[in-house]
């Protein structure tokens, strides 16, 4: 029997500069790591130094030759633009280079569509998709009916994608009924969560920052964690207790990624929301990134957008195993947050100062609660369980009239101490 197996596609990675060529350059690194997940192979790049994006056809006519012909020379199967392209820049581009042309957000919203697993996953992905194709139904010509495999034809593009624009905005219709359904289903749990009175923090960071690799270590949760891009995309809440006994509730969150498509954003609102209802921010970096500081900024950006601007963050510094380090085996790099309140550099993988974090955590914790110093009589037993279940015991002293307690229990408890 004779196996045939699926040849990725060999791509050739564009991009338009109108500042630093620097910066155009590590984008279209990061693009290549983005179609290396989907599937694809990088065989070529090319960047224009232009004062703005050609507005029908991306790049200037130039380099528009130029590309044609390093496509003959590299036998390539199509083109990946660094940015979203309009209608119009799509069709022209085909119409002129008789390829295929990709841009960014086809290549992301392609990976979401290979890693969503859960209903919820599916259905945000695949609104995000038609709501992108619904823009383009004049400009993407035959490539909506498209049967065969490659970048950008997962999800709804395996099946017969209907270009008729009435029948895809149904079925834009249908999906937001669906993903208004499973958003209640979503508040039931966010409620349930709430009535469990545990602090709740959220996990969020760059793409592949170790975000998930860090929270099997500190829930034991078992999610998936892998060097690549996008390879979480369904979140997991999970409960984390410290040695003391003092629970926290964990939430995985999507990666974060410099231009991440508007779509996305639209589609995954409940699911980036839960970071809203969260009492503090886990804010994972990779160290070893060059890019760290873009990456932290594009964190913060999309944090902004969101409307998550007013809580504690804790900036956890993952990878310094694979950091520099000077002679004396100190890291090399400035590793600060001026607008985190807290400040961890750890190993994930291999548990270097994650002892530093569970103590950096308890001191967060802390600061949100109350210290309590009470007698609390024998009839007033189950009003000290308040204590010990949501908070911290420090000492207890049993004596004819009760038992004295110090310890540390959260805001909205402490009234109910002395009620």
């Amino acid at each position: 029997m004779i196996e045939t197996k699926e040849q990725p596609e060999r791509l050739i990675l564009v991009a338009v500069s109108t500042g630093s060529t620097d910066f155009a350059e590590k984008s279209l690194d990061e693009l290549s790591e983005l179609v290396d997940t989907a599937g694809g192979i990088t065989v070529g790049r090319i960047i224009q130094n232009r004062e703005n994006i050609h507005p029908g056809t991306y790049l200037g006519s130039g380099k528009l030759d130029e590309l044609i012909e390093l496509l003959y020379v590299t036998r390539a199967d199509g083109i990946v633009c660094d940015d979203e392209l309009s209608p119009a820049q799509l069709r022209n581009m085909e119409d002129i280079l008789k390829t295929r042309v990709l841009d960014r957000t086809l290549v992301i919203l392609d990976i979401f569509a290979k890693h969503a697993t859960t209903h919820e996953g599916k259905i945000q992905v695949e609104l995000a998709q038609l709501r992108y194709r619904a823009t383009r139904l004049t400009g993407m010509g035959n490539s909506l009916s498209r049967q065969g495999g490659g970048i950008g034809t997962r999800g709804p593009g395996e099946k017969k994608l209907e270009t008729d624009r009435r029948i895809l905005h149904e079925r834009i219709s249908v999906l937001r009924a669906e993903l208004k359904s499973v958003v209640r289903h979503r508040e039931v749990t966010r409620q349930k969560r709430s009535d469990s009175m545990l602090p709740f923090a959220a996990v969020v960071g760059y793409t592949n920052a170790g975000k998930s690799t860090l929270f099997n270590r500190l829930t034991g949760a078992g999610v998936l964690a892998q060097d690549q891009l996008f390879a979480t995309l369904d979140p997991s809440v999970r409960m984390m207790e410290g040695n003391d006994g003092q629970k926290l509730l964990l939430s995985d969150t999507v990666g974060f990624i410099n231009k991440l498509p508007h779509n996305l954003i639209e589609a995954f609102k409940s699911t980036l929301e839960e970071t809203k209802y969260a009492d503090m921010i886990f804010h994972v970096v990779d160290a070893s990134d060059p890019q760290m500081d873009l990456h932290m900024y594009v964190v913060y950006d999309t944090l902004r957008e969101l409307g998550i601007t007013d809580k504690p963050i804790l900036t956890i510094f993952n990878k310094m195993d694979l950091v520099e380090k000077d002679e004396e085996g100190k890291p090399v790099g400035y590793f600060k947050d001026s607008r985190a309140d807290y400040v961890c550099m750890v190993s994930a993988v291999s548990g270097q100062g994650m002892d530093h974090l569970e103590r950096t955590i308890k001191d967060m914790l802390r600061s949100q609660n109350i210290f309590v110093e009470k007698l609390f009589s024998y009839q007033q037993l189950g009003k000290m369980q308040l204590l010990r279940e949501f908070g911290q015991i420090l000492t207890e002293e049993y004596t004819e009239d009760g038992v004295r307690v110090t310890g540390y229990i959260p805001a909205r408890f402490f009234a109910n101490l002395y009620d």
